[in-house]
């Protein structure tokens, strides 16, 4: 039988999230080695899990939730969804104007295949999340990267998004808060990226999966809510906020200039309607999810996501030759290697070292298309005891590290 080869489509995509570091700690699994994991936004494999009410809920419901919904979701779950969106000072979000989806996931690849025709360009974050440049390839798109500046926390640079538009380009995707570097995108520097992309005339897309995440008395605001005159796809869920990453929960509300948008929109009616529905079930817990007040436990002084990121940063200030912005959100930070000191040339091959040597795994910062083989993004999920563990483990590593 002749070869049989992936599509050509596939030749520049790459999600190093789940690439070939993690294939290796798989296979040291099966060998029955253990593997500290700092790899993966994954709050169920680390003792978080969904609030019991929202079980309660689902399982109140389910008899409910045998056949498909409308493809854009349940009436409920949209018009809670629309609601959220007022609350975030997006105005002008009707139920008609929200689609579930399975997770952000989906959505990212059904916006991103509803817009780009082959050669348009888009702006990414560098770093990114990297599903965007994954889902932007796929669709035909060319990703154009803006730096975000980690001499100021990591914020976008505002110069570096105007040098980079052209007459290609169609969109700017903001993701804030950031992964993979935590950081908190403020209202100023929000309202300079509206003001570029009006003055261009580009579609904002905002990715805002752990906007309810936020730490140290800081608030996120939501970049449409600056940009009313603006067509702006906003993209949210449960996954992060409310451990539900498996129930696969997220969502797209669209807002401003919708009129302008009319033929995206049909497009995302007709790709909605093609995949039919999200997961019912999971859709019936959007409404109580998200008529909750306040700030995530363990977001404040004393939670666990607070007292674990004080342990990493503690634990990374230990190590010569390591230094790290200090995250506001989220779960992550992006610590930066000396690569002079450690002769890193090759930041895959550091993690795969570090992997084999230590049993610890990370993703390496060219994952996250930054361009410079001297960063690498540390997960801050499991407890203290195995974070501190993890940690004593890199510093043995880089006290003769030397890579050949």
């Amino acid at each position: 039988m002749r070869d049989i080869y992936k599509s050509s489509k596939l030749n520049n995509v790459a999600y190093d999230v789940r690439g070939p570091v993690l294939d290796r700690a798989s296979e040291m699994e099966q060998q029955g080695i253990e593997i500290l994991k700092l790899n993966i936004g994954n709050p169920g494999k680390f003792g978080f899990h969904v609030p019991q009410d929202l079980l309660d809920q689902m399982s109140k419901d389910l008899s409910r939730a045998d056949a498909y919904s409308d493809s854009k979701g349940i009436f409920p779950a949209r018009e809670a969804i629309a609601k959220y969106c007022l609350k975030k000072n997006i105005l002008g979000v009707t139920p008609a104007d929200v689609y579930t989806g399975n997770g952000v996931s989906e959505l990212i690849n059904m916006a991103m295949q509803g817009l780009l025709d082959n050669g348009d360009e888009i702006l990414l974050p560098s770093p990114d999340y990297p599903l965007w440049t994954a889902c932007s390839t796929l669709a035909g798109g060319h990703p154009v990267y803006y730096i975000c500046d980690e001499s100021n926390g990591w914020l976008p640079d505002l110069d570096d998004i105007e040098s980079k538009i052209t007459e290609k380009t169609k969109a700017i995707v903001v993701i804030n808060p950031n992964n993979p570097t935590g950081a908190l995108y403020p209202r100023d520097l929000l309202e300079g990226i509206v003001e570029i992309a009006r003055r261009h005339e580009l579609v904002i897309f905002a990715d805002e999966i752990y906007d309810r995440l936020v730490m140290d008395g800081l608030e996120h605001t939501s970049i449409a809510s600056l940009a009313p005159d603006l067509f702006c796809v906003t993209l949210n869920g449960l996954s992060k906020s409310h451990k539900a990453a498996g129930f696969r929960v997220g969502w797209i509300a669209i807002s401003g200039n919708k009129k302008a948008a009319r033929s995206y929109i049909e497009g995302l009616n007709m790709l909605s309607s093609m995949r039919l529905c999200s997961n019912v079930p999971a859709q019936y817990i959007i409404k109580s999810a998200l008529e909750d007040e306040g700030p995530d436990p363990d977001t404040v002084p004393g939670g666990r996501y607070y007292v674990q990121r004080q342990t990493i940063m503690d634990c990374i200030a230990d190590i010569p030759g390591l230094t790290c912005v200090r995250p506001q959100a989220a779960f992550y930070c992006f610590p930066k290697l000396d690569v002079r000191k450690f002769n890193i040339r090759d930041d895959e091959r550091f993690a795969f070292d570090l992997l084999e040597k230590k049993h610890v795994l990370i993703v390496h910062g060219r994952g996250f298309h930054w361009a410079d083989p001297d960063h690498f993004r540390i997960v801050y999920l499991p407890n203290e005891e195995t974070l501190k563990r993890a940690m004593k483990e890199v510093k043995d590593f880089l006290d003769d590290y030397w890579q050949s």
